[in-house]
């Protein structure tokens, strides 16, 4: 297993998007084999004859409620990014997990996170675990609890999610995602060019702290207010800033991308072979 945590957001949708492997369809409805499992506290506000099949509309309206219940709740950077991501792969020659698996999996790592706090659901954060590509698991969360306060993950959260996963992979005997060094080709160092070009695009790229974060957390947040605006014209103009931020992460992630393959080190070219020369009979 290896868990990733992803830049904070303002807006779910993007992110279980992102889990589904595709646009969501607001009137999709994605049962217990796609939410595998969520916040504890969902039953208590759940009655019991409601319908227990929610669409993914539902799913993010359900992550957005505590911006409206806490509309001054801010992190200590004084930002509103509640939404926070966890995506945990399998080794990709590991089997399929079943449905309870996954459960488990969810509920271990969210408590490993400090998201969902054992025997207190009233004090953790609501969340969903989605399982809808295989070998993969996403885990949705606003960060703001019930009582307003905000939730600030701990500075080691990647090492704890990976601490619990080695122990979830020992106890359902998957494969461990590493199973020691790879020895690899001696490399030349990278050129200073390509290196310093890959830093500039890494903080074009930035998450945190880069301007392409900053102008689509800008659009998440202009959609989620024409969402909440009434008429239909304001549902499809959100519905187009939405598709704006989708394409402006897609493009944050290219940029990556190419800073990765700017930085990799290039493997030292092989000694060239000692050419024969033929030799003329006189």
């Amino acid at each position: 297993m290896m868990p990733n945590v992803r830049a904070r957001t303002y807006s779910p949708r993007v992110p279980l998007d992102e889990a589904l492997g595709r646009p969501a369809c607001p009137n999709e409805g994605l049962t217990e084999h796609t939410v595998v499992a969520h916040w504890p506290g969902l039953d208590s506000y759940t009655p019991d004859d409601e319908q227990r099949t929610w669409t993914s509309k539902d799913w993010a309206e359900h992550l957005e409620d505590p911006y409206l219940e806490h509309p001054f709740a801010a992190s200590p950077d004084d930002d509103r990014h509640a939404i926070l991501h966890l995506d945990i792969r399998l080794h990709p020659d590991d089997r399929e997990l079943s449905g309870p698996e996954w459960s488990e999996a969810a509920h271990r790592l969210a408590r490993a996170a400090g998201i969902e706090v054992p025997g207190a659901a009233e004090h953790g954060c609501r969340w969903i675990a989605v399982h809808a590509q295989p070998g993969r698991l996403d885990l949705i969360v606003n960060l703001i609890h019930l009582d307003g306060t905000w939730h600030t993950p701990p500075t080691d959260i990647l090492q704890r999610l990976a601490g619990e996963a080695r122990r979830i992979e020992q106890d359902l005997n998957l494969i461990p995602a590493r199973t020691g060094p790879t020895n690899r080709p001696a490399a030349r160092m990278v050129p200073a060019a390509s290196a310093q070009l890959a830093g500039v695009l890494t903080q074009l790229a930035d998450e945190q702290a880069g301007p392409l974060a900053t102008v689509r957390g800008l659009v998440e947040h202009t959609a989620y207010r024409i969402a909440r605006q009434p008429g239909a014209a304001g549902t499809d103009t959100a519905h187009r800033l939405e598709l704006i931020a989708r394409r402006l992460h897609g493009i944050q992630q290219d940029l990556d991308a190419t800073a990765a393959h700017l930085a990799q080190p290039r493997a030292a070219a092989a000694p060239a072979a000692a050419r024969r020369t033929a030799h003329r009979s006189l």
